[in-house]
């Protein structure tokens, strides 16, 4: 059979990480998780990697990795996230590469990516190589190859971008086909018009470039990946495998190469249980023998390029006219607002251009004394960026100096990398691509550059900010809280700067409720107490102490004394200043705790500003996810009382709320909330213990039919879920435990009736590889009459159909 098939999916998150933290802080419209990347690595990302495959009654057959059975690309520094915060979705992508290397003929599904997503040909030369040499070098380090082909951020192309990666090895690439200009049969010379997408897709062409380098480049189907979004071919994976399939030239004799190319969010984020389409599509291809599915890799070796062509420069693959999309109003968008303009692109990218040259005189002039080579060092810095141990940035340092460095100097050179490194991230493509400056993803570009320019003032003297702001205010806003990108600086941005006594401050205010050992990590920095005491009457308490806080990235570091005081609720004040002697601190630290035992609060107060005078901080200047635990903290005791206020008066007027109900006369306001808060309540709470009540559960779910209780779905259904996620676990770490099996039963049972969107995705896995690798231990033994056997395989069969598995 000479058709083959090959789906690639684009797997990209814009860096979302604070610059000085390296850390992604909490994103409320994320909610009920953390931010938008663990959301979306639940939805999409650990979804394929686990992902079902479904019989005729919908009951779960065979789960299965997408990855290893099609072609995929992820962003680095969304690999660079999820390594740390989604481990088993990260090594289960890179063992899917290593199983499609064994299937497809020795070449991997994974792709490389340029390093955060820029528009190449809108990139100077030294930040196109760089991107590139940084991609190669993460995917190389992670997957344990070196790629063969690479991805272009939105497939964004000219002739200078296809010869940077053809110089560092890469093979091939993917495009649209609406960027092909022409193309002929090779050792022809009449060329074919191609352009508005009169190419075939369904073979590789090659692309001779000026310099005498050649790449290969394969033109992506249009309709069929535009279909996925616009046709629903994701409802079912039948009706996608048929629409791959029918694009299929039946009189063609050569080899075709049927492949589409989408945003993998595509499967599972944007469209619910995509992945599942996609998975069901791969497997029904195959099992019918419609066609043979390969990777871009293994269609290469085996049919190599009979055709050439050539591209449209620049141009992409969302964009219509070429990479306008990122640097000017060219009319394209994302829709919802037709009164709204981009005049705002254009002097964003002049602005961040104009910020980009300053950088560079700074970072030339900064290394020029340690005699490093400073493009072949910025080249090599992703070295550093992934592995941020001490060794390894010293053996850095030494392998790029020509001599010995103090270590102020050390400092110095870090902080001049990180000046490079903060120059390349400005420009994430996410930053033009939406509607509306002061959006999220703009503004986390522009977070990027505050940290440049606070860098480049450290490094050089130089303030950069006040003319940054000056262009930036150009950058005209769309909506009415702020008049241009400059204004939402001062009010979004700004505030966000932080330095190594802002540190301190969070480090002495949050310590009032949290404790910390006397060495340890704050996101990245490290805090090392040398002295420390608190004092507590009633709700009021204290601390004074002494610390050091040295930054993982820089290394600079500073000595600080410290004071905090807390009146209660979020009232908060603190103060900070680098340690000047013993005797200061230890006067310091007499009055404060004098004016404290005496109860004093005015004196405590003015003794903080006595001492730290402008260096004072509050509950406003600590880092965004430790406001919200102190504001969790405060709001219990509060929410308590509500609590208790609410269940005096649903007991005492219970009678008469059953009574309304039962002749279906409507509850008064006031009724109805405190039903829906409490029952509400009892649920979470139930959901939420280790040891839920099915009973109690199965009590309260008949009395939101009884009462028509609204119910607060979101949360309730993320409660429910992470609870049987670990009652399952629980049953894989204590297998023999029935009373662990039966509790999980039951309580399956109970939610079997209710309008509670369950999800057992993670459960179901559990069931699953137990299934595989336990359960026959046990089968083999029950069928030889072992009554304990028989008794758990009795019960784990339940478990396993109660959650749609099929033996």
């Amino acid at each position: 059979m000479n058709r083959y098939i090959c789906i690639h999916g684009h797997f990209y998150q814009p860096p979302r990480e604070n610059p000085w933290l390296n850390e992604v802080e909490l994103q409320e419209s994320a909610a009920p998780y953390h931010d938008w990347n663990e959301r979306i690595s639940d939805e999409c990302y650990a979804r394929n990697s686990a992902s079902r495959i479904l019989d005729d009654k919908d009951r779960i057959v065979d789960i299965t990795n997408n990855y290893s059975n099609m072609s995929f690309n992820f962003g680095p520094t969304l690999l660079e996230w999820m390594q740390k915060k989604d481990p088993d979705t990260y090594q289960a992508i890179l063992e899917a590469d290593k199983k499609s290397i064994e299937r497809f003929s020795g070449h991997g599904a994974a792709l490389a990516q340029v390093y955060n997503h820029i528009i190449m040909p809108l990139a100077n030369e030294r930040d196109k190589h760089t991107q590139v040499i940084w991609g190669i070098y993460d995917f190389t380090k992670r997957f344990g190859r070196a790629p063969e082909g690479m991805w272009l951020s939105e497939t964004a192309a000219d002739n200078a971008t296809l010869e940077v990666i053809a110089e560092h090895g890469i093979k091939f690439t993917i495009l649209s086909p609406y960027q092909a200009k022409q193309f002929r049969k090779i050792g022809e010379k009449e060329w074919h018009n191609a352009t508005g997408s009169n190419i075939d897709p369904k073979r590789p062409y090659l692309c001779k470039l000026p310099s005498g380098k050649e790449i290969v480049l394969f033109f992506y189907d249009a309709p069929v990946s535009q279909g996925i979004a616009f046709e629903r071919l994701l409802n079912s994976g039948e009706t996608f495998a048929n629409r791959l399939v029918s694009a299929f030239d039946e009189k063609q004799k050569e080899p075709q190469l049927m492949h589409i190319a989408t945003d993998g969010e595509t499967y599972g984020h944007h469209h619910r249980f995509g992945e599942m389409a996609l998975s069901y599509t791969l497997h029904h291809i195959q099992e019918k023998k419609l066609a043979n599915i390969t990777n871009y890799g293994e269609y290469l070796q085996k049919y190599p390029p009979q055709y050439e062509a050539q591209i449209i420069e620049p141009s992409s693959w969302s964009c219509a006219h070429g990479v306008e999309r990122w640097r000017s109003n060219c009319g394209c968008n994302t829709g919802g607002h037709p009164e709204w303009n981009q005049e705002w692109r254009k002097p964003l990218r002049e602005t961040f251009d104009w910020l980009r040259d300053k950088l560079i005189q700074i970072y030339e002039e900064g290394l020029a004394p340690f005699g490093a080579a400073p493009w072949d060092t910025r080249n090599d810095y992703i070295q550093v960026i992934m592995d941020r141990s001490e060794l390894n940035v010293a053996n850095f340092i030494n392998n790029h100096t020509s001599r010995q460095l103090n270590e102020e100097e050390k400092i110095r050179f870090l902080k001049l990398m990180e000046l490079q490194y903060h120059a390349l991230l400005i420009y994430t493509s996410c930053g033009w691509f939406f509607d509306e400056i002061t959006s999220i993803e703009p503004m986390q570009d522009v977070l990027y550059a505050a940290r440049a320019i606070q860098l480049a003032k450290e490094l050089s003297g130089k303030d950069l900010e006040p003319e940054f702001l000056s262009r930036i205010s150009q950058a005209k806003s769309n909506k009415k809280e702020y008049a241009d990108a400059a204004e939402a600086y001062r009010s979004v941005v700004k505030p966000t700067v932080i330095d190594l006594l802002r540190v301190g401050g969070h480090y002495a205010v949050s310590s009032l409720f949290q404790k910390y050992t006397d060495d340890f990590d704050l996101y990245s920095f490290r805090a090392t107490s040398e002295a420390y005491e608190f004092m507590e009457a009633g709700r009021q308490k204290l601390v004074t102490g002494r610390a050091k806080i040295k930054s993982k990235i820089t290394w600079e570091e500073v000595n600080i004394t410290f004071a905090a005081f807390h009146l209660g609720d979020h009232q908060l004040f603190g103060g900070v200043r680098e340690f000047m002697s013993i005797e200061n601190y230890e006067s310091l630290r007499a009055e404060l705790q004098s004016a404290f035992g005496k109860g004093n609060v005015s004196e405590v107060i003015m003794l903080l500003d006595k001492h730290f005078e402008s260096h004072n901080y509050s509950f406003w200047h600590l880092f965004k996810d430790d406001q919200k635990k102190i504001l969790d903290q405060v709001l219990a005791n509060t929410m308590q009382g509500v609590e208790n206020d609410f269940q005096q008066l649903y007991d005492n007027n219970y009678p008469l709320i059953a009574a309304m109900r039962s002749i279906n006369m409507k509850l008064p306001r006031p009724l109805q909330t405190t039903v829906e808060f409490i029952v509400n309540n009892r649920l979470l709470r139930e959901f939420e213990s280790e040891k839920p009540d099915p009973d109690e559960i199965k009590r309260l779910l008949e009395e939101v039919k009884r009462m028509r209780i609204r119910l607060n779905y979101t949360q309730l259904e993320f409660a429910v879920t992470n609870r049987v996620d670990i009652l399952m676990q629980k049953i894989q770490q204590e297998p023999q435990n029935l009373n662990a099996i039966n509790l999980l039963i039951r309580l399956l049972e109970v939610l079997e009736g209710s309008k509670l969107e369950t999800d057992y995705w993670q459960a179901q896995n559990i069931a699953f590889y137990m299934q595989q690798n336990g359960y026959k231990d046990y089968k083999k033994r029950s069928e030889k009459g072992d009554n304990e056997a028989q008794a758990w395989c009795q019960q784990f069969e339940k478990l396993y159909h109660n959650l749609n598995l099929k033996l």
